[in-house]
């Protein structure tokens, strides 16, 4: 393990962490401070992980970043001071892949085609695969068959969006997530520049390509009717007022990226921030003949570099992953001095707490151990409920034993979506549906919206190794919301669980006994010392849980039984004195 990652890894609070948008309480982070504040929960929390809409950003919810700016309408200077004061360290993102469609450098280049300075800042689709591929009649190449079968997908089709150069010209460019192409529509006047069309034809054709616009309908095979003879200018006129969303990856090749990183970083220690979740991180390596997905060595030449970068800010990163347990990328990020996301955590409490058996999740308690692997846990978060983690497959498909067996983690997910849960799918590059991805539900809800389940899971948390993370709805035992996750739009499923709880809604939470229990489990395991030590798993019955924590003198026990719910957590501190609590 690297020495000195591990000396800031021990600056870090090892209490535990908040996890919310700016927004997610009330309509500022101010109010999120005042809940923070309050007696009922004062002394619970160490870490704030703030998502990235307290940025600029215009898409997926935070994580399409226009700039690091502060976004002053959910969050302000003072706010980020009182967290401080409170003793709260933040953690942010910095979204490593990609920026927004609206990001300056974007922009920039749109604006300035092949004389922008930020030319080389995204990935020219047909430049990086030219000599790997044909080009297609849609004006992009098709690279060949042997690197296409590799390619690691996030939705169907080629990963790319086509934007329309000053010259007129289609570039596309690398687009691994979200991407949306609108057009504003025209008014009379858009037109009157055109040879020959006056006031009264104006008007009529805007009607025709207006209606076209609001149909959804191709612009390339727009039908002007007895206006034929003016298409290709009424075109011109509708491709220049052409609109976009999305995520463009980008170009880890060009010095101003990672001139751009470095100033992101200073940016993020500015805020207050110690600990920096690097997002989409394994996805910024890209070359033909690799999956473009934790590519080796390149990526981790990336990361060496990045957490040089860190240092100097005095940053702790952490790089977030998704991949199946069989392939072992866990664990040799965590070889490399860095903390990990805890994603197989989650399925395996659901799997215990449905079955009654504490075998899967020992074992992988026992590896934690075992490997000093340091990890960031959760229960719910701002995105899905993993379940791809658990599987045993390699990074090339190959099968190895998982965390869970396949049949095991189906039977995960047939109960999630009994109860209400959605799924996330991956896909091949010719839109075939490859996998599952992840569930989408209120962890609350995956359970059966049991509060003795949602309790036990909770003090389980606590007693894990790592930093654990408590998502907001979480807390106060959020339903899955089904009205937003359909009318959310292209990331629609993820807002079963991102419900804004209003300031009644905390009042009225707050009195609850689920969320009184919680916030005291939560604050025992904030301030003991007894989570400072060793871990000692004690033998027993399959069904039944038994772990203390012990430090100089201070120790925490956990004694569960996963069949009926019940449990209990003793506590004895430094002067000797005992405190005991029963959940039943």
């Amino acid at each position: 393990m690297n020495t000195k990652v591990d000396s800031m890894l021990d600056q870090l609070p090892q209490g535990v962490m908040f996890n919310a948008y700016p927004d997610s309480i009330g309509h500022h982070l101010a109010d999120t401070v005042d809940l923070l504040k309050r007696p009922e929960v004062e002394g619970t929390f160490s870490l704030f992980y703030i998502l990235p809409t307290c940025f600029h950003s215009d898409l997926d919810r935070g994580f399409s970043i226009i700039d690091y700016d502060l976004n002053e309408e959910l969050v302000s200077r003072r706010d980020l001071k009182e967290i401080h004061d409170l003793g709260i360290m933040l953690k942010c993102d910095l979204v490593l892949n990609h920026l927004s469609v609206g990001s300056p450098q974007f922009q920039d280049m749109l604006k300035h085609g092949d004389a922008s300075q930020y030319k080389d800042f995204f990935i020219d689709w047909n430049d990086f695969w030219r000599a790997e591929g044909e080009m297609g009649a849609d004006g992009y190449v098709i690279p060949r068959e042997e690197h296409l079968k590799k390619l690691f997908m996030r939705k169907p089709g080629l990963p790319i969006l086509k934007v329309r150069f000053p010259d007129g010209s289609e570039r596309p460019y690398w687009n691994t997530f979200y991407q949306e192409v609108s057009y504003r529509e025209l008014v009379p006047e858009d037109l009157l520049a055109i040879e020959g069309i006056e006031r009264k034809q104006a008007e009529a054709i805007t009607t025709i390509v207006n209606e076209a616009i609001e149909a959804g309908m191709d612009i390339g095979a727009l039908d002007l009717g007895e206006f034929a003879q003016y298409r290709e200018s009424v075109v011109a006129v509708i491709e220049r007022k052409r609109q976009y969303l999305g995520q463009m990856d980008l170009n880890a090749q060009s010095e101003k990226v990672w001139e751009f990183y470095d100033e992101t970083l200073k940016k993020l220690r500015g805020y207050g921030a110690k600990l920096v979740r690097l997002d989409a991180f394994a996805y910024l390596h890209k070359q033909p003949g690799m999956r473009n997905f934790f590519n080796k060595p390149g990526t981790w030449d990336y990361l060496n570099r990045l957490k040089r970068m860190a240092a100097r800010h005095g940053l702790i990163l952490l790089p977030e992953i998704h991949s199946e347990y069989g392939s072992g990328l866990y664990e040799e990020v965590a070889a490399e001095g860095f903390p990990i996301y805890d994603f197989f955590f989650p399925g395996l409490v659901i799997d215990a707490l449905d079955r009654g058996t504490s075998r899967h999740l020992l074992h992988w308690i026992g590896e934690l151990t075992e490997k000093h692997i340091k990890t960031i846990n959760m229960l719910g978060c701002h995105d899905g409920i993993p379940v791809l983690d658990l599987k045993g497959k390699d990074v090339d498909g190959a099968s190895r034993e998982g965390l869970l067996s396949d049949e095991e983690i189906d039977a995960i997910v047939d109960r999630i979506l009994e109860r209400g849960g959605r799924v996330k799918d991956l896909y091949g590059p010719d839109g075939r549906k490859i996998s599952y991805y992840q569930v989408n539900a209120t962890f609350f809800s995956a359970l059966g919206e049991d509060e003795r389940k949602l309790r036990l899971a909770r003090a389980i948390q606590m007693f894990m190794p790592g930093i654990p993370q408590v998502w907001y709805l979480d807390l106060f035992a959020g339903k899955n919301d089904y009205a937003a996750a359909d009318h959310g739009g292209t990331a629609g499923h993820k807002e079963i669980n991102r419900t804004t709880l209003s300031h009644g809604d905390v009042e009225q939470g707050l009195t609850r006994i689920v969320v009184r229990d919680q916030i005291q489990i939560m604050r025992l395991r904030n301030n003991s010392s007894a989570f400072r030590g060793r871990l000692e798993v004690h033998d027993a019955e399959d069904h039944i849980l038994h772990l203390t924590w012990a430090h100089q003198g201070c120790r925490a026990t956990l004694h569960a039984d996963l069949r009926d719910l019940s449990f209990s957590i003793t506590h004895r501190d430094h002067n000797g004195i005992d405190e005991s609590m029963s959940y039943r």
